[in-house]
């Protein structure tokens, strides 16, 4: 974590790098937010009803059910609620193995997918490979 002296936790919060999940799994939500805040991120989860979510994040991370049919519709939701912010879509329809930056990933006009379960090594690297290590 960040440590500036006489820095608020506020500012301090303001100067992480900030993440937006959207996923309607409270668990996998939960889970992810621990994954990354342990990691030095900072983390705002939402569902996908919140998708006008008042952050300005660096990276955003969205469950996708239906990657090839309703999964084009939620990810343009969310890239205009977060106009030019790389995504990372993750779903249990991609599988393990998959080129993160690959077809699946280009037809979505996301950054990288995941596929889910999810691997806490996994996710880690993707987002560092995004937005870099935490601040």
């Amino acid at each position: 974590m960040l440590k500036l002296p006489g820095a608020t936790p506020a500012e301090i919060s303001l100067a992480m790098k900030q993440i937006v999940i959207y996923d309607e799994d409270y668990l996998t939500r939960t889970l992810l937010q621990e994954w990354l805040s342990e990691a030095g991120y900072g983390v705002h989860p939402c569902t996908l009803r919140e998708a006008r979510c008042k952050q300005t994040p660096d990276l955003v991370i969205v469950s996708v059910y239906m990657p090839k049919h309703a999964g084009a519709q939620c990810i343009g939701d969310i890239k205009r609620a977060h106009p030019g912010t790389p995504l990372i879509a993750m779903s249990g329809q991609f599988r393990s193995g998959l080129s993160a930056g690959g077809a699946a990933a280009q037809s979505l006009g996301v950054q990288q997918v995941i596929a889910k379960p999810l691997v806490h090594r996994d996710l880690l690297e993707a987002v560092q490979g995004i937005i870099g290590m935490p601040t």
